[in-house]
Protein backbone atom coordinates (compact mmCIF):
# COMPACT_ATOMS: atom_id res chain seq x y z
CA UNK A 1 0.00 0.00 0.00
CA UNK A 2 1.48 3.32 -1.09
CA UNK A 3 1.25 6.61 0.79
CA UNK A 4 0.09 9.54 -1.33
CA UNK A 5 -1.02 12.19 1.15
CA UNK A 6 1.02 15.10 -0.20
CA UNK A 7 2.49 16.06 -3.58
CA UNK A 8 4.69 19.18 -3.37
CA UNK A 9 5.36 21.22 -6.52
CA UNK A 10 8.63 22.97 -7.30
CA UNK A 11 9.51 24.88 -10.49
CA UNK A 12 12.06 22.84 -12.41
CA UNK A 13 13.99 25.91 -13.48
CA UNK A 14 14.65 27.16 -9.94
CA UNK A 15 17.75 25.25 -8.70
CA UNK A 16 17.47 26.39 -5.09
CA UNK A 17 13.83 25.30 -4.79
CA UNK A 18 14.54 22.02 -6.59
CA UNK A 19 17.39 21.33 -4.18
CA UNK A 20 15.25 21.97 -1.10
CA UNK A 21 11.92 20.49 -2.16
CA UNK A 22 12.85 16.88 -1.45
CA UNK A 23 13.48 17.72 2.20
CA UNK A 24 10.08 19.32 2.89
CA UNK A 25 8.46 16.09 4.11
CA UNK A 26 6.02 15.41 1.28
CA UNK A 27 5.26 11.87 0.17
CA UNK A 28 6.00 12.89 -3.41
CA UNK A 29 7.61 15.83 -5.19
CA UNK A 30 6.41 17.21 -8.53
CA UNK A 31 9.13 19.01 -10.48
CA UNK A 32 7.30 21.30 -12.85
CA UNK A 33 7.89 21.81 -16.57
CA UNK A 34 4.48 23.35 -17.21
CA UNK A 35 2.98 26.51 -15.69
CA UNK A 36 5.96 27.40 -13.49
CA UNK A 37 8.43 27.44 -16.40
CA UNK A 38 8.43 30.04 -19.19
CA UNK A 39 8.30 28.68 -22.74
CA UNK A 40 11.81 29.88 -23.53
CA UNK A 41 13.20 27.87 -20.59
CA UNK A 42 11.25 24.63 -20.93
CA UNK A 43 13.74 22.70 -23.09
CA UNK A 44 16.76 23.64 -20.99
CA UNK A 45 14.91 22.81 -17.77
CA UNK A 46 14.48 19.16 -18.78
CA UNK A 47 18.14 18.38 -18.10
CA UNK A 48 18.00 20.15 -14.74
CA UNK A 49 15.07 17.98 -13.69
CA UNK A 50 16.65 14.74 -14.89
CA UNK A 51 19.78 15.52 -12.89
CA UNK A 52 17.73 16.34 -9.77
CA UNK A 53 15.93 13.00 -9.94
CA UNK A 54 19.25 11.14 -9.69
CA UNK A 55 20.00 12.49 -6.21
CA UNK A 56 19.32 10.37 -3.11
CA UNK A 57 15.87 10.97 -1.62
CA UNK A 58 13.25 9.29 0.52
CA UNK A 59 10.17 10.45 -1.36
CA UNK A 60 8.78 9.83 -4.83
CA UNK A 61 9.87 11.97 -7.76
CA UNK A 62 7.28 13.05 -10.33
CA UNK A 63 7.49 15.52 -13.21
CA UNK A 64 4.58 17.59 -14.51
CA UNK A 65 5.07 17.73 -18.26
CA UNK A 66 3.32 20.13 -20.59
CA UNK A 67 -0.15 19.21 -21.79
CA UNK A 68 -0.73 16.78 -24.64
CA UNK A 69 -1.78 19.45 -27.12
CA UNK A 70 1.41 21.51 -26.74
CA UNK A 71 4.61 21.34 -28.76
CA UNK A 72 6.54 20.44 -25.60
CA UNK A 73 4.76 17.34 -24.37
CA UNK A 74 6.57 14.65 -26.37
CA UNK A 75 9.99 16.24 -25.84
CA UNK A 76 9.34 16.47 -22.11
CA UNK A 77 8.43 12.79 -21.87
CA UNK A 78 11.32 11.69 -24.08
CA UNK A 79 13.77 13.62 -21.91
CA UNK A 80 12.59 12.49 -18.48
CA UNK A 81 11.74 8.79 -18.88
CA UNK A 82 14.60 6.91 -17.27
CA UNK A 83 16.00 5.77 -13.94
CA UNK A 84 14.98 7.99 -11.03
CA UNK A 85 11.57 8.94 -12.41
CA UNK A 86 8.66 7.57 -10.39
CA UNK A 87 5.82 9.25 -12.21
CA UNK A 88 4.54 11.72 -14.78
CA UNK A 89 1.83 14.27 -14.02
CA UNK A 90 -0.13 14.94 -17.20
CA UNK A 91 -2.13 18.19 -17.03
CA UNK A 92 -5.27 19.32 -18.85
CA UNK A 93 -6.49 15.82 -19.75
CA UNK A 94 -9.82 16.07 -21.56
CA UNK A 95 -10.32 12.70 -23.25
CA UNK A 96 -9.14 9.09 -23.07
CA UNK A 97 -7.20 9.28 -26.34
CA UNK A 98 -4.69 11.71 -24.82
CA UNK A 99 -4.05 9.41 -21.89
CA UNK A 100 -3.77 6.26 -24.01
CA UNK A 101 -1.32 7.99 -26.37
CA UNK A 102 0.93 9.13 -23.51
CA UNK A 103 0.78 5.66 -21.96
CA UNK A 104 1.89 4.18 -25.31
CA UNK A 105 4.76 6.66 -25.64
CA UNK A 106 5.98 5.98 -22.09
CA UNK A 107 5.72 2.20 -22.54
CA UNK A 108 7.84 2.29 -25.68
CA UNK A 109 10.45 4.51 -24.03
CA UNK A 110 10.54 2.18 -21.02
CA UNK A 111 11.07 -0.79 -23.30
CA UNK A 112 13.76 0.93 -25.36
CA UNK A 113 15.64 2.06 -22.24
CA UNK A 114 15.60 -1.25 -20.42
CA UNK A 115 13.02 -0.23 -17.81
CA UNK A 116 10.12 -2.31 -16.56
CA UNK A 117 7.16 -1.52 -18.79
CA UNK A 118 4.41 0.06 -16.71
CA UNK A 119 6.63 0.95 -13.77
CA UNK A 120 6.39 4.72 -14.28
CA UNK A 121 3.17 6.09 -12.86
CA UNK A 122 1.01 8.47 -14.89
CA UNK A 123 -1.28 10.78 -12.91
CA UNK A 124 -3.64 12.88 -15.05
CA UNK A 125 -4.95 16.19 -13.78
CA UNK A 126 -8.60 16.87 -14.64
CA UNK A 127 -8.98 20.64 -14.76
CA UNK A 128 -11.44 21.67 -17.46
CA UNK A 129 -15.14 21.29 -18.03
CA UNK A 130 -14.50 18.84 -20.86
CA UNK A 131 -12.24 16.77 -18.64
CA UNK A 132 -14.74 16.56 -15.78
CA UNK A 133 -17.55 15.75 -18.22
CA UNK A 134 -15.46 12.92 -19.68
CA UNK A 135 -14.42 11.52 -16.30
CA UNK A 136 -16.06 8.08 -16.65
CA UNK A 137 -14.38 7.50 -20.03
CA UNK A 138 -11.00 8.80 -18.87
CA UNK A 139 -11.03 6.81 -15.63
CA UNK A 140 -12.15 3.64 -17.38
CA UNK A 141 -9.98 3.76 -20.50
CA UNK A 142 -7.73 0.89 -19.42
CA UNK A 143 -4.50 2.87 -19.11
CA UNK A 144 -1.84 2.35 -16.44
CA UNK A 145 -3.29 5.18 -14.36
CA UNK A 146 -3.75 4.31 -10.67
CA UNK A 147 -5.14 7.64 -9.46
CA UNK A 148 -6.29 10.97 -10.91
CA UNK A 149 -5.86 14.52 -9.61
CA UNK A 150 -8.15 17.55 -9.63
CA UNK A 151 -6.97 21.02 -10.63
CA UNK A 152 -9.30 23.78 -9.44
CA UNK A 153 -7.36 26.76 -10.80
CA UNK A 154 -7.81 25.97 -14.47
CA UNK A 155 -11.20 24.40 -13.79
CA UNK A 156 -12.72 27.50 -12.23
CA UNK A 157 -11.21 29.67 -14.99
CA UNK A 158 -12.52 27.35 -17.70
CA UNK A 159 -15.99 27.24 -16.15
CA UNK A 160 -16.15 31.01 -15.45
CA UNK A 161 -16.53 30.24 -11.73
CA UNK A 162 -15.23 32.05 -8.67
CA UNK A 163 -12.79 29.96 -6.63
CA UNK A 164 -14.32 30.79 -3.27
CA UNK A 165 -12.55 30.29 0.04
CA UNK A 166 -15.16 27.78 1.23
CA UNK A 167 -14.81 25.87 -2.09
CA UNK A 168 -18.45 24.79 -2.03
CA UNK A 169 -18.67 25.31 -5.80
CA UNK A 170 -16.02 22.59 -6.24
CA UNK A 171 -18.20 19.96 -4.60
CA UNK A 172 -19.73 18.72 -7.84
CA UNK A 173 -16.40 18.19 -9.62
CA UNK A 174 -14.83 16.62 -6.55
CA UNK A 175 -17.76 14.24 -6.09
CA UNK A 176 -17.61 13.24 -9.75
CA UNK A 177 -13.91 12.48 -9.44
CA UNK A 178 -14.40 10.25 -6.41
CA UNK A 179 -17.30 8.40 -8.04
CA UNK A 180 -15.54 7.92 -11.39
CA UNK A 181 -12.42 6.67 -9.63
CA UNK A 182 -14.36 4.12 -7.64
CA UNK A 183 -16.39 2.97 -10.65
CA UNK A 184 -13.17 2.35 -12.59
CA UNK A 185 -11.45 0.60 -9.64
CA UNK A 186 -8.86 3.34 -9.33
CA UNK A 187 -7.45 4.61 -6.06
CA UNK A 188 -9.14 7.66 -4.50
CA UNK A 189 -8.11 10.85 -6.30
CA UNK A 190 -5.67 13.58 -5.22
CA UNK A 191 -7.09 17.03 -4.53
CA UNK A 192 -6.22 20.43 -5.96
CA UNK A 193 -3.69 22.89 -4.59
CA UNK A 194 -4.59 25.69 -2.16
CA UNK A 195 -3.32 28.96 -3.63
CA UNK A 196 -3.59 31.18 -0.52
CA UNK A 197 -0.14 30.20 0.67
CA UNK A 198 -0.19 32.18 3.93
CA UNK A 199 -3.62 30.90 4.93
CA UNK A 200 -2.69 27.65 6.66
CA UNK A 201 -6.08 27.41 8.37
CA UNK A 202 -7.59 27.54 4.91
CA UNK A 203 -5.58 24.63 3.57
CA UNK A 204 -6.49 22.60 6.63
CA UNK A 205 -10.19 23.23 6.01
CA UNK A 206 -9.78 22.49 2.29
CA UNK A 207 -7.93 19.25 3.05
CA UNK A 208 -10.51 18.14 5.60
CA UNK A 209 -13.36 18.84 3.19
CA UNK A 210 -11.76 16.87 0.36
CA UNK A 211 -10.82 13.99 2.68
CA UNK A 212 -14.40 13.75 3.89
CA UNK A 213 -15.49 13.56 0.25
CA UNK A 214 -13.19 10.61 -0.45
CA UNK A 215 -9.85 12.04 -1.63
CA UNK A 216 -6.62 10.41 -0.46
CA UNK A 217 -4.27 13.39 -0.60
CA UNK A 218 -3.61 16.89 -1.85
CA UNK A 219 -1.17 18.73 -4.06
CA UNK A 220 0.81 21.52 -2.36
CA UNK A 221 2.65 24.59 -3.64
CA UNK A 222 4.24 25.87 -0.41
CA UNK A 223 6.44 23.76 1.92
CA UNK A 224 4.63 24.75 5.17
CA UNK A 225 1.43 23.27 3.68
CA UNK A 226 2.91 19.77 3.66
CA UNK A 227 2.82 19.03 7.40
CA UNK A 228 -0.83 20.11 7.61
CA UNK A 229 -1.85 18.00 4.62
CA UNK A 230 0.03 14.98 5.95
CA UNK A 231 -1.67 15.37 9.32
CA UNK A 232 -5.17 15.66 7.85
CA UNK A 233 -4.71 12.64 5.60
CA UNK A 234 -3.22 10.46 8.37
CA UNK A 235 -5.33 8.55 10.90
CA UNK A 236 -5.31 10.18 14.32
CA UNK A 237 -4.23 8.32 17.44
CA UNK A 238 -7.88 8.20 18.54
CA UNK A 239 -8.97 6.78 15.18
CA UNK A 240 -6.28 4.11 15.34
CA UNK A 241 -7.19 3.16 18.91
CA UNK A 242 -10.89 2.91 18.03
CA UNK A 243 -10.13 0.89 14.89
CA UNK A 244 -8.04 -1.56 16.89
CA UNK A 245 -10.89 -2.00 19.37
CA UNK A 246 -13.40 -2.53 16.56
CA UNK A 247 -11.31 -5.17 14.81
CA UNK A 248 -10.49 -7.01 18.04
CA UNK A 249 -14.08 -6.99 19.33
CA UNK A 250 -15.53 -8.08 16.00
CA UNK A 251 -12.99 -10.87 15.70
CA UNK A 252 -14.11 -12.24 19.05
CA UNK A 253 -17.78 -11.88 18.12
CA UNK A 254 -17.26 -13.57 14.76
CA UNK A 255 -15.57 -16.52 16.46
CA UNK A 256 -18.69 -16.82 18.61
CA UNK A 257 -20.92 -16.79 15.53
CA UNK A 258 -22.05 -13.16 15.50
CA UNK A 259 -21.49 -10.67 12.68
CA UNK A 260 -23.00 -7.60 14.32
CA UNK A 261 -22.18 -6.14 17.72
CA UNK A 262 -22.36 -2.94 19.75
CA UNK A 263 -19.19 -1.24 20.92
CA UNK A 264 -19.04 2.02 22.90
CA UNK A 265 -22.49 2.96 21.66
CA UNK A 266 -21.74 2.14 18.00
CA UNK A 267 -23.37 -0.56 15.91
CA UNK A 268 -20.61 -2.60 14.28
CA UNK A 269 -21.00 -4.85 11.25
CA UNK A 270 -18.82 -5.74 8.27
CA UNK A 271 -18.64 -2.31 6.54
CA UNK A 272 -17.57 -0.67 9.82
CA UNK A 273 -14.94 -3.37 10.34
CA UNK A 274 -13.62 -2.97 6.81
CA UNK A 275 -13.29 0.78 7.41
CA UNK A 276 -11.40 0.10 10.64
CA UNK A 277 -9.06 -2.28 8.82
CA UNK A 278 -8.45 0.38 6.18
CA UNK A 279 -7.47 2.86 8.90
CA UNK A 280 -5.03 0.36 10.41
CA UNK A 281 -3.55 -0.45 6.98
CA UNK A 282 -3.01 3.26 6.33
CA UNK A 283 -1.38 3.75 9.71
CA UNK A 284 0.99 0.84 9.11
CA UNK A 285 1.92 2.14 5.66
CA UNK A 286 2.66 5.61 7.03
CA UNK A 287 4.76 4.22 9.86
CA UNK A 288 6.72 2.07 7.40
CA UNK A 289 7.36 5.04 5.13
CA UNK A 290 8.46 7.29 7.97
CA UNK A 291 10.81 4.56 9.19
CA UNK A 292 12.49 4.58 5.79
Amino acid sequence: MGVYRSFLFAPGNHPRKVEKVFDAGSDAVILDLEDAVANVEKVATRDVIVEALQRPRRNLGYVRVNSFETEFCFGDIDAIVGPGLDGIVLPMVENPAQLIAVDWIVANLERARGLEVGAIDIMPILETGKGIAALPDIAGCGSRVKRMAFGAGDYTYDMNMDWTLDEVNLDDARSRMVLASRAADLEPPVDTVWIHIKDLDGIRASSERAKQMGFQGKMCIYPPQVAIVNEVYSPTAAEIEHAEKVVAAFDEAEKAGSSSIQLDGYFIDYPIVYKAQRILDAARAIRAQEAG
